[in-house]
């Protein structure tokens, strides 16, 4: 199951870095890599989140997240999107901002194609923040089967009952962003925050109440098919929208590593090429951690995970203003995960610890 998962990003990683080295020869070869690595230390946390969605979609819908999803995440979040940021963010037309793309020495009004990303990062920032940290907070605030961090997920569970109010928390850190981070670019700040705010409250809305309506229809074959707790695998509208979510989720995941890119490397199509191989086994693991069932044998992952995105939507909002190192948005990710990972482990030996106590006590009075 291994290879039949990994096996295209395998071939895709082969193939990328062959015609890397031959385009760029050795220089465009590292670089390349440098980008893939970087990518995947960046996503772990998308993976994990990418999977608790992508396993409520039936298999038609996980395949079409393999193929057109990916293409949509190399080509449209890693190529296109960039693009259209840079031209409306600087009022530039099409050809100028591809122009400038293609040329990474050329400048439009004393600015390169990087630069003007880089100027264009706190509407960037402020969408994708807002966006991620909902994630984060519609998941801290909602009833769980499992708590990771009982002391503080439970009062927040509680809290949460409260209708709302993660996009009143939300409101309240984007306002305070734009206060202390934005300067003279609160307007945009807001504007683009209170977007991404609209996108989740939409997307994910819509998702929710087709899948819903698909749940009511199959309440009796649920019941019927359940042992333990199973998910019904979701298609039509209900999936559609959950695949429109996860493409904007992996959007939001992906601002930071293409921002953060250019200090690696001014050339787009290395850019492309090196994030488009990350973006690949990013998807690859998650289908993996669906088809083996991770999730359901280490509970505390998805907690993790969320808690990462949690810190990355601030790290992103907090990067409006100051800069921080890629590095350490991937380093507090994978320390999240790891350590959920970690606590998972305990609690499966401590389940088998009493389970196989109780099977001796068993045995014990039987004979």
């Amino acid at each position: 199951m291994f290879l039949r998962t990994f096996g295209w990003s395998f071939a895709i990683t082969i193939a990328g870095l062959i015609a890397a080295g031959l385009i760029w020869g050795a220089e465009g070869f590292g670089v390349v890599l440098i980008l893939s690595i970087l990518e995947i230390s960046l996503s772990f946390d998308n993976a994990v989140v990418n999977a608790t969605v992508l396993k409520r979609m039936n298999a038609f819908w996980q395949k079409l997240f393999l193929t057109v999803g990916v293409l949509i995440a190399v080509f449209g979040m890693r190529l296109v999107f960039p693009l259209l940021v840079v031209g409306l963010t600087a009022h530039l037309s099409p050809g100028t901002v591809i122009e400038l793309a293609l040329d990474s020495g050329k400048t439009h009004d004393g600015h390169t194609y990087a630069e003007y990303l880089d100027l264009a990062n706190p509407a960037i920032a402020a969408f994708g923040g807002v966006f991620l940290l909902m994630i984060f907070l519609d998941f801290v605030f909602e009833e769980k089967d499992f708590n990771w961090l009982r002391w503080l997920e439970k009062p927040l569970e509680k809290i949460g009952r409260l209708d709302a109010l993660s996009s009143v928390v939300a409101l309240v850190v984007l306002a305070l962003s734009s206060r202390f981070f934005a300067g003279d670019r609160a307007e945009t700040v807001l504007l683009a925050g209170l977007c991404g705010l609209a996108t989740y409250l939409a997307v994910n809305g819509l998702s929710e109440v087709f899948e819903s309506g698909l749940e009511e229809q199959q309440e009796a074959e649920e019941q019927a098919e359940r042992s333990g707790k199973s998910i019904v695998k979701v298609g039509g509208k209900a999936a559609f929208f959950l695949f429109i979510y996860l493409e904007v989720l992996d959007a939001s995941f992906s601002f930071d590593g293409v921002v953060g890119a250019f200090a690696i490397s001014q050339d787009i199509f290395q850019i492309t090429l090196g994030l488009g191989i990350g973006a690949m086994y990013i998807r690859s693991l998650t289908v993996f951690l669906v088809r083996k069932g991770t999730l359901d044998d280490y509970v505390y992952l998805e907690h993790g995970a969320h808690y990462a995105i949690g810190a990355l939507s601030l790290i992103l909002l907090a990067s409006i203003k100051y800069h921080i190192p890629e590095i350490v948005t991937g380093l507090i990710g994978v320390a999240f995960i790891g350590a959920a990972l970690a606590s998972s482990m305990v609690r499966n030996k401590r389940q088998q610890a009493l389970e196989d106590a109780g099977a001796g006590a068993g045995t014990g009075a039987e004979g």
